[in-house]
C-alpha cells in the first residue's frame, strides 16, 4: 500500500531519539533544522558527538530507554544497536499513538525519511518506502545537480509576487493562469539570465496584460 506524502511543522514540538551513535545525530541534527526540540536518550553518549549537539533546543537524558521518555512527543526515532529495545520502542509509541521510525527496520515504521534536496525553501524529498535508501540516495545526487541554488532564489520572488496576485487579482481562474506563466521553465530561464529586478518587470508586465484580456 502506497504511504501518504507530506511535510511535517516540527517548530518547537517535541522529537525524542533514542541512540546516540553516528546515524542517531545526523537524525537528531535534521530534526533541529526542523526547528524541533530534540531529545537523546542513550546510556552512553561519545563526548565527541554531545558536543556537536550544544543547543539549547538540545536534551541529553544519559540513561537506559524507558517508555516514560516518549511522553509529549510528535515523533520518535528509535537508533539504538538492540533489535530487542527498538522492537519495544516501536510497540510503546504504537501504545501511545506516536509516530515512529526504527533505523533501517521498515516494518517497525510509521513513517520514513527521505533523501532530500534542499533549495532554500524548495524540498524535493525522494522515499523508497524503506525499501532501499541508497537508491533514493542515488536519486538525489541526480537531482542535485538539476536544482541549484538558481531554484531556491526563484522561488523567494515567487513567494513576494504570489502574494501580490492573491491580494490584488480576485478571479480564482485568472490567478491560476497567471501564475502557471510566471513559474514556468521560460520564466525561470528568464530570471537567471536577467536577475530579479528585470525579471520584476517582465512579470508584471505579464500581470498586466494577462488581467486585460
Amino acid at each position: 500500500m502506497s504511504k501518504y506524502p507530506i511535510f511535517l511543522e516540527m517548530s518547537g514540538r517535541r522529537a525524542v531519539v533514542i541512540g546516540a551513535g553516528p546515524v542517531a545525530i545526523r537524525k537528531a541534527e535534521s530534526l533541529l533544522e526542523a526547528g524541533a526540540r530534540v531529545v537523546i536518550v542513550s546510556d552512553s553518549i561519545d563526548n565527541v558527538l554531545a558536543a556537536q549537539l550544544q543547543n539549547p533546543n538540545v536534551e541529553l537524558i544519559r540513561s537506559k530507554y524507558s517508555k516514560n521518555y516518549l511522553a509529549g512527543a510528535a515523533i520518535v526515532i528509535a537508533a539504538t544497536n538492540n533489535s530487542q529495545v527498538n522492537k519495544q520502542i516501536f510497540q510503546d509509541c504504537q501504545q501511545l499513538e506516536v509516530l515512529c521510525n526504527v533505523v533501517d527496520s521498515p516494518e517497525l515504521c510509521d513513517f520514513f525519511v527521505p533523501a532530500v534536496v534542499k533549495r532554500g525553501d524548495l524540498q524535493v524529498a525522494v522515499c523508497t518506502e524503506g525499501s532501499c535508501p541508497a537508491y533514493a540516495g542515488h536519486i538525489r545526487g541526480k537531482l542535485e545537480s538539476m536544482f541549484t541554488q538558481k531554484h531556491g532564489e526563484f522561488l523567494h520572488e515567487l513567494e513576494t509576487l504570489r502574494k501580490w496576485v492573491i491580494e490584488n487579482l480576485p478571479d480564482d481562474t485568472e490567478r491560476k493562469v497567471i501564475l502557471g506563466k510566471l513559474v514556468d521553465d521560460e520564466s525561470f530561464d528568464y530570471f537567471v539570465k536577467s536577475g530579479p529586478d528585470l525579471w520584476h518587470q517582465r512579470a508584471k508586465e505579464i500581470i498586466r496584460k494577462k488581467s486585460q484580456q
